[in-house]
């Protein structure tokens, strides 16, 4: 039997992904099985194995996916910016939109692997320590230039604006209601601005 080139193994790994992703979309972890995400990436369920040991590898592999594409985006749009507040608005509405256009992504992650007993310790989770650290960074970098006060704690402010945002994406998330991006980003970054900013 010839062997497969590195190139042909890549594609076929990126359909499996794909295809996992839209099936995982459509009727959730539970509800998917290997056997369509194997029919939907037009491959036997056998040769899925021999890419991922299991439906939850494959979840952990498509959410991995997922974070590198964001953290990269996230990065771009916060750091073209120079002062704290704008750079703090830009990673709110990016963080927002998110939600958006990648729904089901984020509902599987808060509904199925943050809560799980396998999430700690995981590449999912080092994956978003990464992405949240991005306003440790910010902050950090603001206290330096004088703009945030130095008592304000950097972690506790991640804690405090992340649970927000899923706070009030998380009807949107579920098919109830809107989330106005824009408006929201703006607010918020007012209101905690207010609080942590060396001038209010």
């Amino acid at each position: 039997m010839p062997a497969i080139s590195p190139e042909r193994m890549q594609d076929r790994y990126d359909a499996i992904l794909d295809a996992a992703k839209r099936a995982f979309a459509e009727r959730g972890f539970e509800g998917a099985s290997i056997a369509e995400i194997a029919r939907i990436a037009q491959i036997s369920d056998g040769l899925a194995y021999r890419y991922f040991r299991n439906k939850r590898d494959l979840l952990f592999a498509v959410l991995q996916k997922f974070y590198e594409r964001i953290l990269i985006d996230l990065e771009t749009q916060v750091f073209t910016k120079n002062r704290f507040r704008d750079r703090l608005e830009a990673l709110i509405r990016r963080h927002l939109e998110v939600f958006v256009s990648d729904t089901d992504l984020c509902r599987l992650f808060i509904a199925e692997v943050r809560g799980a007993s396998d999430y700690e310790g995981s590449a999912i989770q080092e994956m978003n320590r990464r992405y949240t650290s991005v306003l440790i960074r910010i902050v950090k970098d603001a206290v330096k230039a004088g703009e945030v006060r130095p008592d304000v704690n950097p972690k506790l402010l991640r804690d405090v604006l992340f649970g927000a945002i899923e706070h009030l994406a998380w009807r949107y998330v579920n098919g109830r209601g809107q989330l106005r991006v824009a408006q929201t980003a703006r607010e918020l970054t007012a209101m905690l601005t207010i609080g942590i900013c060396v001038d209010g």
